[in-house]
């Protein structure tokens, strides 16, 4: 079955990193990364199975295409702005600004980096600690255990901040799918977390189109757990097997190499750089399975029970008003983009004391596109967080 569009973050697709090992989450393409898959062609896309694998045709090249462009292969690989934090054997990269409490915890969308936080984070630091992080496999991080689910996500975070002298608590940030993960992160270690900003970030009953037809995510899911978190010794990542490889240089052949534009072309010009080098340079490994319907069925199962999931913790659902492409009919369009805005304000209701605002004229990487408005967010739960603590 062909994966033909993701119907919330299809212009993030094209900044995707490319890895052997993708797998796709109704508007994602997830790896080590959750990442999210670009609208390539829909004879392009295969999918591995039930579980929805996206076996790399993605992209080395929606790897993030998306003009500074070229090689960059006969540069070194920059230093990291951070540090490197081992998490059990492997590291990750979290890159600390500023001093005060509450720390708030930036978490990268689909294919994105934590640099890509900058004119958020370096403003947001004034007043408060802040760290963005790497996910494992992308950017200066290591490659961890799979199946790289949300729940390990999470608990790698949760070590890295630990194990770096974060305490709680937090504030969560969370870009997209980095949305979906802080809810598994204050589900699972809710005295941690104190406030949430959801920067147009997925929702758990999303629509991706396959074969033409519209199709809810979780709705792909079998009736099976998700595994338990993993460690290397568990379950380490595997190498990319040949077809992998060949699969990867099929697709730079195809699209050419990476590119920045917008809204990375917002990003300052070393960034863009660094940016261009980790797409170019990117850590393969192979395929593995593929639990994200299942999570994302789990998350709108509880919900069902517990509709205030975050209970009265600090909430804002901030997103884009800016129209984007949709796959389908003028009707399926239609229906689907009115099924996103009511998405993105249901999120606020997460918790008794949320909200949502509409950034006119921005799109999906609001950080990008108006990273004011997401500063403003921050600071207003953070100040919530701190008139509750006293």
């Amino acid at each position: 079955m062909f994966l033909l569009y993701p119907l919330e973050t299809a212009k993030t697709l094209n900044n995707l990193p490319a890895r052997c090992s993708l797998v796709c989450f109704g508007c994602f393409l997830r790896h080590q990364n959750i990442g999210p898959i670009a609208p390539l062609l829909s004879g392009i896309i295969r999918i591995m199975a039930r579980s929805v694998h996206l076996l790399v045709v993605l992209l080395c090249l929606a790897s993030g295409f998306p003009a500074v462009s070229g090689s960059s292969t006969d540069e070194s690989a920059p230093n990291p702005p951070g540090q490197l934090v081992d998490v059990g054997g492997y590291r990750l990269h979290l890159h600390v600004l500023g001093e005060g409490s509450p720390t708030v915890v930036l978490l990268p969308g689909a294919g994105d980096f934590s640099f890509d936080w900058v004119l958020v984070q370096s403003e947001v630091a004034k007043t408060v600690r802040t760290v963005s992080y790497d996910r494992a496999g992308s950017a200066w991080s290591d490659p961890g255990p799979t199946p790289r689910s949300m729940k390990q996500e999470a608990h790698e975070l949760r070590l890295a901040l630990a194990n770096s002298g974060l305490r709680p608590p937090y504030v969560l940030v969370g870009h997209s799918v980095g949305g979906l993960v802080a809810r598994v992160y204050a589900r699972n270690y809710p005295t941690e977390v104190a406030g949430v900003v959801l920067v147009d970030a997925t929702h758990e009953n999303t629509v991706l189109s396959i074969n033409g037809k519209l199709a809810r995510v979780r709705e792909l899911a079998q009736e099976r757990a998700v595994p338990d978190v993993q460690t290397l010794r568990t379950s380490p990542p595997k190498p990319p097997t040949k077809e992998d490889l060949e699969q990867v240089d099929f697709n730079r052949q195809m699209f050419g190499p990476p590119k920045i534009e917008s809204p990375f072309s917002q990003l300052p010009a070393e960034l863009q750089r660094v940016r261009l080098w980790f797409l170019n340079h990117p850590k393969l490994s192979a395929a593995a399975d593929d639990y994200w319907s299942e999570e994302l069925r789990d998350l709108h199962r509880s919900r069902q029970s517990h509709p205030r999931e975050l209970g009265d913790r600090p909430l804002i659902s901030i997103a884009g008003a800016k129209e984007w492409d949709a796959q389908g009919t003028d009707e399926e369009q239609r229906r689907v983009r009115a099924e996103k805005k009511t998405q993105k304000e249901d999120l606020a209701a997460l918790s008794s004391r949320g909200r949502f605002i509409a950034v006119p004229q921005a799109g999906h990487h609001l950080q990008l596109d108006a990273p004011t408005a997401v500063i403003a967010a921050i600071r207003d739960v953070v100040t919530a967080v701190k008139a509750g603590s006293k």
